[in-house]
């Protein structure tokens, strides 16, 4: 496949990957790299590679403008069955094995290896799941004896454990195991919560405009076997990885769960628990780097102004200390 017109529009780019069979049976899958176009007057040092989370998809422009404009080309990844890449049939961001999204990961990296060369360092980003997703599949080329073109990796809030009682860490996740085995397509019946939504979109009290039916206000239903796989891939971070580079967690100070949106939304992440994120990114492996941003959302990089500029401050002294020229 070739480039064609992404539906960011101008100066925006897509290519999709073609996967084959699907080994969660249903149907072929795709993934969809979207690319950020180089503008005549930059200059290019590398790339970044941005992997989503749940419930999501690339649409960030200005996070790809931040790094374009540090020189480094920037590529959006639609995971399969997420966003651009989620077909007819297809369950919305169901995988049975986190390993699954490697095929894309790897097809992408040989794709910003065409446009930069192979020797051009590609910083990995990601957010949420997807700062789940890329530190194993890192640690899985680490073991194979395959770093580069790999030279960093900046987490977004990343899910690195299940939020809730510790219930849902011992008793409920063993039931998952069972339950995936027969059902694995099953939803959990979880509480609807436009919370996060109202916090971000432009038809409520955010400042962003995007796809509802790729990123809906409510999210999308968790199934059994997703979030099985999900804590598989928790229990392998938590007995400790080795990723092979440098690595930027970003984080909110706080927590602050609510069933309705106020202000106190918009300054806390209110997904995620951010005292395990600080508790389990040490396991990532050497050299890592731990930055909560005062008043940031559970995106840092869709925050307010200020706490935005926080985290892109600290990104940039990050990139400064390890992409140098």
């Amino acid at each position: 496949m070739s480039w064609q017109p992404d539906l960011l529009g101008e100066g925006y780019e897509q290519q999709v990957l073609e996967l084959g069979p699907d080994p969660d049976g249903e149907g072929e899958v795709v993934a969809v790299l979207v690319r950020r176009t180089v503008q005549a007057q930059e200059e290019v040092r590398g790339a970044v590679l941005y992997v989503h989370g749940f419930s999501d998809y690339f649409f960030q422009t200005e996070l790809a403008d931040f790094f374009a404009e540090r020189g480094l080309a920037f590529y959006g990844l639609d995971l399969r069955k997420s966003g651009r890449s989620r077909r007819a049939g297809h369950t919305a961001h169901y995988a049975a094995d986190l390993a699954h999204y490697d095929a894309e990961l790897e097809q992408a990296l040989e794709l910003v290896a065409a446009d930069h060369g192979a020797d051009a360092p590609v910083v990995v980003v990601a957010h949420s799941t997807g700062g789940l997703i890329t530190p194993l599949w890192l640690d899985r080329r680490r073991r194979e004896g395959r770093t580069a073109p790999v030279a960093g990796l900046v987490l977004n809030s990343p899910w690195f454990d299940l939020q809730g009682k510790p219930v849902m860490r011992g008793p409920v996740t063993q039931a998952l195991r069972a339950v995936a085995k027969v059902a694995p397509l099953r939803a959990l019946d979880l509480p609807a919560s436009t919370v996060y939504g109202d916090s971000l979109h432009v038809s409520r009290t955010g400042e962003w405009d995007y796809d509802l039916d790729l990123k809906p206000l409510t999210g999308f239903p968790v199934t059994v076997g997703w979030l099985n796989a999900v804590r598989r891939g928790h229990a392998r971070l938590h007995r400790g990885l080795e990723i092979g580079v440098p690595s930027l967690v970003l984080r909110s100070d706080k927590t602050h769960y609510s069933r309705v949106h106020s202000d106190a939304c918009d300054r806390a992440d209110t997904v995620l628990d951010v005292r395990q994120i600080a508790r389990w990114a040490g396991c990532l492996g050497g050299e890592t780097t731990v930055v909560p941003v005062v008043d940031a959302r559970h995106d840092v990089f869709l925050s307010l102004p200020e706490p935005r500029r926080a985290a892109y401050a600290c990104v940039d002294d990050w990139l400064a200390r390890h992409l140098r020229s």
